[in-house]
């Protein structure tokens, strides 16, 4: 069906209407920055604006509009925003992920390496009493639940 000239200059002011809208950052929900939700916001038939059809000069004038915005970096789309951040906040977090592990490991080898000496001290300390005391005992090491070591005579 054909429409009459006044029709389409009608169309044409919703259209761009829609347009500068959506450039402002009003996304509808559930909507993105293309020709699917601006022909939504503008009530018109999406066809409309490819190929030969009345309104491909406005699809390329968004088109055109929204790469512009998009090279400036001003990313109208509140949606690849917060992609851009979660992304980022991504890698950060995974950074410190990384950094933690491997304070942890080094913790964990430092605690091992004092643990061990902690024991070699003790036996020595044992040992000079027993030198001292004149006396040999023999003895084993218990571990106790709290990661002590205990000397049993037997």
């Amino acid at each position: 069906m054909r429409i009459s000239a006044a029709q389409r200059i009608e169309n044409e002011n919703r259209i761009r209407a829609a347009m500068d809208r959506l450039l402002r950052g009003e996304i509808p929900p559930g909507g993105k920055y293309d020709i699917k939700t601006l022909a939504i916001e503008a009530a018109v038939d999406r066809t409309a604006f490819y190929g030969t059809r009345p309104y491909s000069h406005l699809r390329v004038e968004f088109e055109r509009r929204l790469n512009a915005m998009r090279e400036a970096g001003e990313i109208p789309d509140s949606r690849e925003a917060q992609i851009a951040r979660l992304k980022a906040e991504n890698t950060k977090l995974r950074e410190r992920l990384a950094q933690s592990e491997q304070t942890i490991d080094e913790l964990t080898g430092f605690r091992s390496q004092a643990l061990a000496r902690l024991a070699a001290q003790h036996e020595e300390i044992v040992r000079l009493r027993e030198a001292v005391t004149g006396t040999s005992r023999n003895r084993s090491a218990v571990v106790t639940p709290l990661g002590r070591t205990q000397a049993t005579r037997e």
